[in-house]
């Protein structure tokens, strides 16, 4: 069909760059090794920062919820889809976070969308760091607000582009990730909260990868910097630390109210199923009762981290068990990735558009379910492939 002919020449662009996506399928549960397209691979580049995915504590809570209440909602939360353990869950996250409310969503993008649209609008302004994840770029794009970006992690910058816009907008928004993803940094949520006090405006942090990982017991960002009660929303998701799936918010009591009557997700999208709700919940009670798997993460992140180092990576400037192995151009990156592969080690290439063209590289997602044999075996792996690319 002519009309789709530009799909393929676009298709056939992204392949020449070395930027098309090759998706691997895995044949087991998440952990420390997986089969991945029929091998047996080791793990480095999931998001089950704690093994939770697959414990067995977990597998039983959604078990007894799945007899309990069946395998869906039926209905959006506002009509007829809020059983007692979504609130159960939502009491429970507030506790955990010590914040006065939290709402679920169906997963920390939709978390990001609706709480954004519902609470900036044509008249107003976000001021958004330069390297957010794409659900807040989205979410601030479909709010019709003025985005206003400031530099990756620079308070000094966001103070400077807030007094240029100054008497522009009606009401103001700062928003920042917490824990950065692809480079694995802490946005300095203490600075920009002063200065969210002194212009008076909404501060709004997306915690997806700082949950289980910072803070006392994973609690995250606002923990970890002492900021209770004084940041106005934070954004969290249970797909990563937490093994499961869904979004969260948490924060103001007012501003959760409003979620739940303006939040389009949660307006009119089915609910979180209730085997899902249960394993949340038994997540956050291995995280209240044990320090165990945070601790563990943080060794086995400064273990692997240390080694690479020595072997000559660049690994970034990250401040957290997240290891970017910095490779420069997509077709190392993938080709780094294939060899990788063939040494029994499952480590995606990230490139364009997900982190800037010319920083591609092996991000690699340390895992306390890693035991030291493990890391050992993936760095020996790394150093083979990186001797062979002339990376090292």
């Amino acid at each position: 069909m002519a009309r789709l002919d530009w799909i393929q020449k676009e298709l056939k662009n992204l392949k020449e760059a070395g930027l098309y996506n090759n998706i691997r399928t895995l044949g087991s549960p998440q952990g420390a090794w997986l089969e991945v397209d029929g091998r047996k691979v080791l793990n480095f580049c999931s998001n089950n920062y704690l093994g939770l995915a697959n414990d067995p504590r977990m597998v039983a809570a959604a078990q007894d919820a799945l007899k309990r209440y069946g395998v869906g909602p039926g209905a959006v939360r506002s009509i007829a889809g809020t059983m007692d353990i979504h609130t159960e869950l939502e009491k429970r996250v507030a506790a955990f976070k010590q914040a006065e409310a939290a709402i679920t969503f169906q997963s920390g993008f939709c978390a990001n969308l609706g709480t954004i649209q519902a609470l900036v609008g044509k008249r107003d302004v976000i001021f958004s760091d330069e390297l957010n994840h794409a659900s807040i770029i989205d979410g601030c794009r479909l709010s019709g607000a003025t985005i206003v970006r400031y530099e990756h992690c620079n308070p000094a910058s966001l103070e400077q582009v807030i007094k240029e816009n100054e008497g522009t907008y009606e009401k103001a928004m700062i928003i920042t990730d917490g824990v950065f993803s692809m480079d694995g940094d802490i946005a300095p949520l203490d600075k920009l909260y002063e200065i969210a006090q002194a212009h008076d405006i909404i501060l709004m942090v997306d915690d997806a990868h700082g949950e289980g990982v910072l803070g006392k017991s994973g609690r995250g960002i606002v923990d970890h910097f002492n900021l209770h009660g004084k940041v106005d929303i934070e954004i969290g998701t249970f797909s990563k630390a937490f093994g499961v799936v869904g979004g969260v918010v948490s924060g103001n009591a007012v501003i959760i109210e409003w979620l739940k009557q303006r939040g389009r997700p949660f307006l009119f999208s089915s609910a979180v199923t209730p085997p899902d709700v249960a394993a949340c919940i038994a997540a956050i009670d291995i995280l209240e009762s044990s320090t165990e798997l945070v601790d563990r993460l943080w060794e086995n992140g400064r273990y692997f981290k240390a080694g690479l180092k020595d072997m000559g990576f660049d690994i970034g400037f990250s401040e957290t068990p997240i290891t970017p192995v910095m490779l420069g151009e997509a077709p190392l990156a993938q080709q780094f990735s294939r060899e990788l592969f063939e040494n029994g080690i499952f480590g995606t290439s990230i490139g364009y558009p997900t982190v800037p063209k010319g920083k591609a590289r092996i991000r690699v997602m340390i895992s306390a379910a890693h035991s030291r044999d493990d890391l050992d075996d993936g760095l020996d792996a790394f150093e083979k492939v990186g001797k062979k690319l002339g990376v090292i």
